[in-house]
Order: C-alpha cells, then sequence, then structure tokens
C-alpha cells in the first residue's frame, strides 16, 4: 500500500495536521514555540527532525503529547485494504509454493515412468499394405 513511512515523514505528517487543527499558520506556531518560520517549514516537509526540547515545545503549544506526533492514524478503510492485501500476498505465495511443489512431483514422476533413449527399442519403418 504505498511506501512505508519513516519517523520523520510520520512526524512531519503529524505535524502539519496538527498545527492545522489548531488553526495555526506556521509563522505563527513557529512564533509560539520559538522556532524560526523557515525551521518550521523543514520540519512539516521531513528535511530535518526537532531535538527534544523543540519537541516539547511543540506538543505544548499543539496541546497535544508528543508521542501524538509519531502515531499513525489509519481509518478503518485503509485498515481494511491493507489487510486485503496482506491476505491476497499470502494466498498468492502459498498457490506459488502449492504449484511449484506440484510442478516438481509431477516432473519427477514423469522422469521415473520415461525410459531412457539408450533402452528404448527402434521400431524399423514398415510399409502398411491398405486393401483395394
Amino acid at each position: 500500500m504505498g511506501k512505508e513511512l519513516n519517523l520523520k515523514d510520520i512526524f512531519s505528517k503529524k505535524l502539519r495536521e496538527n498545527r492545522r487543527k489548531c488553526g495555526f499558520t506556521q509563522e505563527k506556531l513557529a512564533e509560539i514555540v520559538g522556532i524560526s518560520t523557515h525551521y518550521l517549514a523543514m520540519l512539516e516537509t521531513a528535511r530535518n527532525f526537532p531535538t527534544s526540547d523543540t519537541l516539547e515545545r511543540l506538543s505544548a503549544a499543539l496541546e497535544i503529547p508528543v508521542y501524538e506526533l509519531f502515531i499513525i492514524d489509519h481509518s478503518p478503510r485503509e485498515e481494511l485494504e491493507q489487510l486485503r492485501q496482506d491476505i491476497m500476498n499470502e494466498i498468492n505465495q502459498t498457490v506459488n509454493k502449492a504449484i511449484k511443489q506440484s510442478f516438481a512431483e509431477e516432473s519427477k514422476k514423469y522422469r521415473a515412468h520415461t525410459v531412457p533413449d539408450t533402452k528404448r527399442k527402434k521400431v524399423k519403418n514398415t510399409k502398411i499394405i491398405k486393401n483395394p
């Protein structure tokens, strides 16, 4: 389901979401926290990562616990889609394994019942005479 998010990506997404929920502009939040607007923009685009002190000030300004800046909220639809994909991948792996195993077994049986060329009797060309 898309690329996996790393810690910076998760943090930047949650920071931006929570800033908007609070109705803050980047300028206003940066002012409250005591950081530059440029630095806040870098945090929101995952180009930088805050110190623990900055994390605490951001969470205080947003009135949320620090850990909420690192939790991905999945909608039930997203969770169902991920579950569907996981199940489909598991089914595909199981089916592919079964096909390979079956093919290997049939191939082994075929080789066991096939007489090598050196032991086969050669049949000479014979003419078939048809009754007129």
